[in-house]
């Protein structure tokens, strides 16, 4: 998770290869407009209704450093539940996944960056959730990150269980 950030924004959007990730960045894109970042009310577009089940998000205090659940898509909701929102993000993962997600999602507010990651997105037992999951700073005021914005595709699997969220093959972009 260390990685440097690659180029910009423009270098992102052509690494994504799932067609709904692609047109989620590319609404977000729209939704900041000349900010750096959207509003969270940027991103009530219609035009993201299509997408709405792999969608997720978190809000961020700053005062806290704690992220709380704040956007669950259907196919989230089916392993964390309805609690997903307005739960901390501590209540939702196990101490290891938390610390590792925890770090993840700080990176992409306070730097801000968006990231990109591919590949084993969740272990549930034995068994890997492939796929590709997007994440992107959010801003009340256009600048100072306060919510993180993601979608992620993938195939359910058919059993579901308690899942590990899996942070593979990870790319940062500078915004």
């Amino acid at each position: 998770m260390n990685a440097p950030p690659q180029a910009n924004f423009e270098t992102l959007l052509s690494r994504i290869r799932s067609p709904a990730l692609l047109a989620v960045a590319r609404l977000w894109n729209e939704g900041r407009g000349a900010r750096r970042m959207p509003r969270w009310s940027d991103l009530k577009s219609p035009a993201l209704a299509p997408y709405s089940k792999m969608l997720w998000g978190y809000n961020y205090d700053a005062k806290t450093g704690d992220f709380t659940g704040s956007l669950s898509g259907r196919k989230l909701e089916k392993w964390v539940g309805e609690e997903f929102c307005h739960s901390p993000l501590s209540d939702l993962h196990s101490i290891v996944n938390f610390k590792e997600t925890n770090a993840y999602l700080t990176k992409i507010i306070t730097v801000p960056l968006a990231v990109r990651s591919s590949g084993r997105l969740f272990m549930v037992d034995d068994l890997a959730v492939t796929g590709e999951r997007i994440a992107l700073p959010v801003a009340e005021d256009g600048k100072t990150g306060d919510a993180v914005f993601g979608a992620s595709d993938f195939v359910s699997p058919p059993l579901l269980k308690p899942a590990e969220l899996v942070h593979e093959n990870v790319e940062w972009y500078k915004i």
